[in-house]
């Protein structure tokens, strides 16, 4: 079970999905991504960069594979997106723009939305 107050990074799969569920509890920020993507390589880093200084639950979930099926349980059309969990159900997403990706002021987005998922 993620906790909300200890830092992680992790990176997920199908396996660790039912549906649209993240088998897991907590309140989790997830990047999905792929390697092929420009937008992700710039992106990953300073995702990366604030799961180290954060004191929330972080992952990556690569989706290089174009047959990974959380293509289609997410409805992910772009990347990077990134998805908050709640207690294993998806809460909260910011898709890339097309041609752009995300800025880097997604991520301290979501973590102001995290924190306040975890306090609720």
């Amino acid at each position: 079970m993620f906790r909300d107050v200890r830092k992680i990074l992790t990176e997920l799969g199908p396996k660790e999905f039912n549906g649209r569920t993240l088998k897991r509890g907590g309140t989790l920020a997830a990047v999905f991504l792929a390697s092929w993507c420009p937008f992700c390589r710039r992106f990953k880093p300073a995702f990366e960069a604030a799961a180290n200084t954060n004191d929330i639950s972080w992952a990556t979930v690569d989706l290089s594979d174009d047959e990974n099926e959380l293509w289609d349980v997410f409805d992910i059309q772009i990347v990077p997106t990134v998805l908050v969990f709640k207690d294993g159900n998806a809460v909260w997403r910011k898709d890339g723009e097309p041609g752009r990706g995300l800025s880097d002021d997604v991520i301290n987005e979501t973590v102001s939305k995290v924190r306040s998922l975890a306090q609720n």
